[in-house]
This record gives C-alpha cells, sequence and structure tokens, in this order.
C-alpha cells in the first residue's frame, strides 16, 4: 500500500490555449502546488480533440487523460467547447466498453483566471486515477474502436 501512495499517475492534459492552458499558467506563475502528473499539450481549441489522441495517449502509457477547454459559452470559437463535449461524451462510453475506467478520463472547464481551479482539478485527478492504480491497458478492445468507422466520422454541424 505504500508504494501506491509514492506513484505518480501520468495525465495527458489536451488544454484549449485560451482558457485551461492560461489556467495552468497562471497555477504555476502564482506558485500554486499541484502534483507533476500532468504532460500538457496545448490545441487552439478543445474542438480539436480528437479521439485518436486519447487513445493513442492510453496506448503510450499515460494512466489518465483531462481535457479542458473555456467556459461553455465563453469559447473563442463560439462553440468549439460544444462540439467538444458531445465528442467527449461519446468517447468516454467507448472507452468505457474497452474497460478503462471512467476516472481515467476528464473534461473539465477552467478559464484563464482560474489557475487555483487548475490546480485542484489536477490534484482531484491525481488522487482519482492513484486510487484506482495503473492502467492495465486492454489492447484488443482498443483496437475494436479504433476499426470502427463511426468514431471518426465528424459530428454533425462541426464540418
Amino acid at each position: 500500500m505504500k508504494e501506491n501512495k509514492e506513484w505518480i499517475p501520468k495525465i495527458l492534459a489536451l488544454l484549449c490555449r485560451w482558457c485551461a492552458y492560461a489556467g495552468a499558467d497562471l497555477a504555476g506563475t502564482s506558485r500554486i502546488p499541484y502534483p507533476p502528473s500532468p504532460r500538457i499539450i496545448r490545441f487552439p481549441c478543445s474542438a480539436r480533440m480528437d479521439p485518436y489522441f486519447v487513445i493513442k495517449g492510453f496506448r503510450e502509457g499515460f494512466d489518465g487523460v483531462l481535457v479542458a477547454g473555456c467556459h461553455p459559452g465563453d469559447c473563442h470559437y463560439s462553440v468549439g467547447n460544444y462540439y467538444a463535449r458531445r465528442r467527449f461524451m461519446l468517447l468516454k462510453e467507448l472507452l468505457l466498453f474497452a474497460g478503462i475506467e471512467p476516472e481515467r478520463i476528464q473534461m473539465r472547464w477552467i478559464s484563464a483566471a482560474e489557475g487555483k481551479k487548475f490546480a485542484q482539478v489536477v490534484n482531484e485527478m491525481t488522487e482519482d486515477i492513484r486510487r484506482v492504480g495503473p492502467l492495465k491497458l486492454k489492447e484488443e478492445a482498443l483496437e475494436i474502436i479504433l476499426k470502427k468507422e463511426e468514431v471518426w466520422q465528424p459530428l454533425p454541424g462541426s464540418e
């Protein structure tokens, strides 16, 4: 049990550049403490989050994936976060089918002024993943998902 407390999960953080990334930057410049678990990738918008990136993150050894963007109604690209939310909900269901616990993939809304919230989200997600332990990937289930054509079709209205 002691060994599990020292283990720090690796979290892939896919952040919108306008809000969530700026919130992460604020957390850092304000020296708000949070675990070194997230590996941040900045996207122009959370709508740019492709299900393949999430699946690839799990295949590359990440224990969890955080997708974060602007609050609904505050997207710099008008409705991008609404598309991201729809895509995320579908992806989460597919990952549950693949045997990936729901704690491992989370979506949050974080504004540029919410550095403290970013740190809180990272702390909570790290603890959630620590509770379920390291990812034991079922590669064959992910392969089934990767072969399903409907996963890779654009959502209506997002063309």
